[in-house]
């Protein structure tokens, strides 16, 4: 963390600011765990166009083993092709990137065509919260 911009007073403080607004790991929280954030990420990375001192909300608090596995998949120029910026699913099974197809928002070109899910529909769940039959059978929405 010794390069630019991570070296200046104005990262420290911008790093501090969302660890005080996050504190805990916003990656975990999606998955239904609780882990203290320690590290402050770039939701675009600068190495991508990203603005080196975004606004809080281009920034995601993470703990040291989400923001690892993040960056090996997909912040280096050797990056997984197949890997998700953030692993793991919710409670519904169904991905936490925010980045996934599954979201209908602009997910890796490798996966189902553009912002189809499983089933080939936008943001459709896998299963439903309360497990009711319905016209697709039991379970599904």
């Amino acid at each position: 963390m010794a390069q630019w911009p991570y070296n200046t007073a104005a990262w420290r403080k911008l790093r501090a600011a969302k660890l005080a607004v996050a504190p805990t790991c916003e990656p975990c929280a999606a998955r239904g765990q609780i882990a203290q954030a320690d590290t402050v990420d770039h939701m675009t990375p600068i190495a991508s166009g990203g603005a080196p001192f975004p606004t809080l909300d281009r920034l995601m608090s993470m703990c040291a083993r989400c923001h690892n596995e993040k960056t090996a998949a997909n912040d280096r120029t050797h990056s997984k092709p197949f890997a998700r910026r953030i692993k793991g699913f919710d409670a519904n099974g169904n991905p936490v990137d925010p980045g996934d197809d599954w979201h209908g928002g602009g997910g890796q070109d490798h996966q189902r065509s553009r912002g189809r899910g499983p089933m080939g529909e936008v943001g459709r769940y896998l299963v439903s919260g309360d497990l009711a039959d319905d016209d697709n059978g039991p379970g599904f929405a």
